[in-house]
């Protein structure tokens, strides 16, 4: 079901850009965990719209209404529904594009498939969808907490602009220290200023998202087909604007020989087994060895720029078309926690089917 992700923690969502609102269906969350409207809130404040100078004006306050599934301050095992009224649409804003095709959008391809669109904002090919998937992330995220697992994600280049460290380097508590979400002031500052100057150029730009997670227990992840990094990337790819995703060493693990590139085994201290280097990004034959899981999600310039283009309309007749409407320069800075959503909901998918393991 193309709606629908996860296995045993399975969420389904719902809605479009410009109609009543948004939702999710969560199921498969055990009963007894404790879950605050604020923590889901808090979720969606980083992902909303409007938050600062870098991203898109609509102003969307993204609250979030539960409509089952809690009861006093704990899930109850029954599906947890998630509902989100949209408030701010502007649907007049894309009048001009009902019989036009926008370069690098849904807008044909939705065409093909369906034989009709929903013009206003893309409808449900919005990203205005993954607030839903935000919603049901910070569920997720804790249940993860309960057993000890962190999930943190960052922007680490925005254009030619990258963050010179590795993770291993970086006070991540400071990633909402800045809009940017870089927890590499310096960088950050670098960022914001290309950032806004692309948007005063009318145009966009992309960048990558670093993940990292600690604290995931070797066993996580299905032999075969439904390895933890394909789960991962399948996720990762399902968010909309993302062109790549690479974890560990990722490509740059092609430049090293066999002799670099494996990590060794030892026992530490405490007697637990860890490995001296991490190029497999904590994951080994599909599966977590306990190491810290890192990775990087490459997302490419919003596809909507106020400048004219050449495209097609419906009748196949070549046209002029500029964007309108509020969009988001860089979407990197709110594409954080969305990479942190989807995350949580792959390790929580993958924490419940470990139980089935073993005896």
């Amino acid at each position: 079901m193309s709606n629908s992700f996860g296995t045993l923690f399975r969420i389904t969502t719902f809605g479009e850009s410009h109609g009543p609102g948004i939702g999710v269906i969560v199921d498969g969350c055990p009963a007894g965990l404790a879950v605050e409207v604020a923590d889901i809130q808090a979720a969606l404040d980083r992902r909303r719209p409007g938050q600062s100078d870098l991203t898109t004006p609509r102003k969307e306050a993204d609250q979030v209404e539960i409509q089952s599934g809690l009861f006093g301050g704990h899930t109850t095992g029954t599906p947890i529904s998630l509902f989100i009224r949209n408030q701010d649409q502007a649907s007049h804003d894309y009048s001009h594009i009902e019989h036009a095709y926008r370069p690098s959008h849904a807008d044909y391809t939705y065409d093909q498939k369906y034989g009709r669109r929903d013009y206003r904002g893309g409808g449900r090919s919005s990203a205005r969808e993954t607030a839903a998937r935000v919603a049901a992330g910070a569920i997720a995220e804790k249940f993860l907490a309960q057993h000890g697992i962190i999930v943190q994600s960052y922007v680490s280049q925005v254009g030619a602009v990258q963050v010179p460290v590795g993770y291993e380097q970086l006070d991540l508590g400071l990633i909402d220290s800045n809009p940017v979400r870089c927890p590499h002031p310096e960088t950050a500052e670098r960022m914001a200023a290309l950032i806004r100057q692309t948007r005063d150029r009318q145009d966009t730009v992309g960048g990558l998202v670093t993940g990292v997670v600690k604290g995931v227990p070797a066993g996580l992840g299905e032999p075969v087909f439904d390895k933890l990094h394909s789960e991962l990337g399948r996720a990762m790819l399902s968010i909309n604007a993302v062109k790549g995703f690479e974890y560990g060493s990722g490509f740059a693990g092609t430049l090293l020989f066999g002799s670099e590139h494996n990590d060794a085994f030892y026992t530490d201290e405490a007697g637990a087994v860890r490995t001296r280097t991490n190029h497999s990004g904590g994951i080994q034959g599909g599966i977590s060895n306990g190491q810290d899981i890192y990775f990087r999600v490459a997302f490419k310039p919003v596809a909507t720029i106020l400048q004219p283009q050449q495209t097609l309309n419906d009748q196949n007749e070549e046209i002029m078309l500029a964007g309108r409407g509020r969009h988001d320069p860089c979407v990197l800075p709110r594409a954080v926690p969305i990479v942190d959503a989807m995350t949580s909901l792959v390790l929580a998918d993958m924490l419940l089917r470990a139980r089935a393991n073993k005896v």
